[in-house]
């Protein structure tokens, strides 16, 4: 097919003092299936932009492939689904056999192409596009986030789908899927952006190794360091001495020169520390994460046998639907229960009634103790705005809390003068979640708190919970992340 060589290519935005990217060199082969990794607001689909000639940048791209971009933007979704489809992919009758064969590969069918584009569930329409995308076989293709309205079972049909195809560049966050469908990875760090062969697995071996031999690095540096800063203090206080035997010396001439050779070498050795100094904060720039997590958990006081939540045959509702079949379990304190199951079969509903809206319940009962604190992160965080201060005012946190808190979920200090809706989704879902754990509290109710979060992010929440252990009702499609935090699974069923 072809390659795509980025030449010199720099970007910053007009608000941002720091470059997203800075004389960038790589060159990516157009049969590679690529993972696009690196943290929110680092620049990933900037990337995408560039390469589509959307923004303007400093440098060169050079290549001779048309790229597709996913999603397409749909300006008529009351029409069919076939219509838009069509539309987007410039296809009649003649021809749409192709896209057809893309949806019977990818799940969808046929039925589906005479109802309206906005009927369709927001996992049938991810898959409807990437089929229309797909069934153009002669153009490079460019996949933002396909995950984040898939569930577990969408994800798998999705890995199966993109498996079979090559060149691709795929931004998504989920690490089970991303070691399913890609073979390279373009990492965009804190100080550079690279490439590596292999899936995301690879890559996070090749980054834990190489944080490791910075860290190393920076430790031996600083040992240097405060040697050379005590050998300069020495040597000045020895040329000050010095110059105080100089006032009762008979050759106060000789003594002086003595005391200025000795104080320009103090001089010059100070200046060698500094240097070694620069170097240090050189050396350190690309590592990702310095300080773990923290989160304000306390364990609940009452009777380890008292149930802070309990489920006992409840059957939901939502506009007079009836969702699942009926469900029961208890949550205790130390207890990490994952709610399961298609989407729509009423996750998000359970929650919602769990935490006091009994209209939602059809038959059965869900109780949530009282007596304790909950921490409560929903799905929905779109409508944040206003100032991060603000922000941590109206939910009753300390600013500084937050930011520190923030710091260590990869935020730049310039964001902090931002306001929220300036921001974007990945960066909004880090200020819902950093508030959560700044909260005092003896549970955790998380509604798919991994959306929009990078990688990086989601092993960051992993490890923190492994640590902690906090008592945890979750609702996530992140395979890698339920399983390894998940004390007890709770599947609801259609």
């Amino acid at each position: 097919m072809g390659i795509i060589q980025l030449k010199n290519i720099s970007f910053k935005y007009d608000n941002q003092i720091k470059p997203i990217f800075d004389h960038v060199e790589l060159e990516i082969d157009a049969k590679w299936k690529l993972g696009l990794i690196g943290r929110n607001g680092r620049g990933k689909t900037t990337l995408m932009k560039i390469l589509q000639n959307q923004i303007e940048y400093e440098g060169k791209v050079e290549t001779n492939l048309k790229f597709n971009y996913f999603p397409a933007k749909i300006k008529t979704p009351q029409e069919t689904v076939q219509m838009v489809l069509m539309q987007i992919t410039g296809r009649d009758y003649s021809n749409f056999w192709e896209v057809e064969r893309e949806l019977d590969q990818i799940g969808l069918p046929d039925e589906i192409l005479e109802q309206t584009y906005a009927s369709l569930s927001p996992g049938q329409q991810t898959k409807a596009l990437l089929a229309a995308m797909f069934a153009d076989q002669n153009s490079f293709q460019l996949i933002d986030e396909p995950t984040n309205h898939l569930d577990t079972a969408g994800r798998v049909l999705l890995a199966k789908y993109l498996k079979q195809k090559q060149g691709f560049i795929v931004i998504s966050h989920d690490r089970y899927f991303l070691n399913q469908v890609i073979d390279h990875v373009i990492s965009i760090d804190r100080a550079q952006i690279s490439s590596f062969k292999g899936n995301y697995e690879t890559w996070a071996t090749e980054r834990g190794n190489a944080d490791e031999r910075e860290r190393s690095l920076n430790a031996t540096l600083k040992k240097d360091i405060k040697k050379m800063e005590m050998a300069t203090r020495q040597k000045q206080e020895w040329s000050r001495a010095t110059e105080r035997e100089k006032a009762g010396a008979a050759d106060k001439g000789f003594v002086g020169h003595k005391a200025a050779k000795v104080m320009s070498k103090a001089l010059n050795i100070r200046d060698r520390a500094e240097k070694k100094v620069a170097d240090k904060k050189q050396l350190l720039k690309n590592v990702e994460i310095q300080d773990e997590l923290q989160m304000n958990y306390q364990p609940y006081s009452g009777p380890q046998s008292n149930a802070l939540i309990t489920v006992r045959d409840v059957v939901l509702k939502r506009d007079g639907k009836q969702l699942n079949q009926p469900v029961k379990f208890e949550l205790k304190t130390g207890d990490r229960i994952v709610l399961k199951g298609e989407n729509g079969s009423g996750k998000s509903t359970l929650i919602a009634a769990l935490l006091g809206q009994e209209n939602l319940i059809a038959e059965g009962e869900a109780q949530l103790r009282n007596t304790i604190r909950v921490s409560y992160l929903p799905q929905d965080f779109d409508q944040l705005k206003g100032s991060l201060a603000d922000f941590a005012a109206e939910k009753g946190i300390e600013v500084q809390n937050l930011f520190l808190m923030l710091r260590k979920l990869g935020f730049e200090r310039t964001m902090f003068d931002y306001q929220i809706e300036q921001m974007s989704m990945g960066q909004k879902r880090k200020v819902a979640l950093a508030r959560s754990l700044c909260e005092e509290a003896n549970l955790y109710i998380w509604d798919e708190p991994l959306n929009y979060l990078d990688v990086i992010t989601r092993e960051q929440i992993q490890n923190l919970v492994l640590n902690f252990k906090p008592t945890l009702l979750v609702v996530d499609h992140d395979r890698e992340f339920v399983d390894k935090i998940g004390t007890q699974t709770i599947n609801l069923k259609k």
